[in-house]
């Protein structure tokens, strides 16, 4: 079935967000703390404020990084700034993706982002790509974040695409995987990290270097 457009997660999947995160908090942590576990511990509070409501997303970076820090007894004053929100520009893309969007863009795929973060902290992002997406869209769009199923709606109404038409791509189960498939969207795992599968993607991949190969296939199907 043709693919016209594929959309992705962005943090995650595209950017390295942990290590950005991870490069902006390991100063102020504890002596011995473990990036790994670090990140770990932000992306499991990040998810418990983001049910709370929505707030916009550098509130976001800058309140879990504070009760993170709180945590391990290392919190920030409150008259001084947490270093978390204005990392989001130095956050770097994985090695492999600016090649893969290229060649997706090459090869007559329109692409989107789909991303939880503000408009204005996404365009940092997509100056590190080098390449411009053909759609944006934000949780300030949105008004909401996923795994809610704001952004998909969003981009759908936008695009003017179809959702049998478009591939999903991202690395989070809970924010992508099972959201996106709910609303008829093939989907593409991105699975850095082993994990073991609680959804059904279309395909799974372990970087973006053959998403290239993995579209075209899944547009002669």
């Amino acid at each position: 079935m043709a693919v016209e457009w594929v959309t992705f997660d962005c943090y995650g999947t595209l950017i390295d967000w942990e290590r950005g995160i991870t490069d902006a908090l390991l100063p102020l942590a504890p002596p011995g703390t473990s990036r790994e576990a670090l990140a770990e511990w932000y992306i499991a509070m990040e998810a418990e404020f983001e049910a709370e409501g929505y707030h916009l997303y550098k509130h976001i970076l800058d309140r879990v990084s504070r009760r993170l820090l709180e945590a391990l007894d290392v919190p920030v004053a409150p008259d001084v700034a947490s270093p978390l929100p204005t990392s989001v520009g130095e956050w770097r893309p994985f090695p492999e993706v600016p090649a893969a969007l290229a060649e997706l863009r090459a090869g007559g795929r329109k692409l989107a982002i789909l991303s939880n973060v503000d408009r204005d902290l996404l365009e940092l992002s997509i100056a590190q790509l080098g390449i411009r997406p053909d759609l944006a869209v934000t949780g300030q769009d949105a008004g909401s974040y996923k795994p809610v199923s704001g952004h998909w709606r969003v981009f759908l109404q936008k695009s003017g695409a179809r959702a049998d038409s478009t591939v999903h791509v991202g690395a989070s189960q809970y924010h992508d995987m099972r959201p996106a498939a709910a609303l008829g969207f093939r989907t593409v795992f991105v699975d850095r990290h082993g994990e073991a599968l609680e959804t059904s993607p279309t395909r799974v991949i372990r970087d973006l270097a053959p998403l290239p190969a993995v579209i075209e296939e899944l547009a002669r199907a």
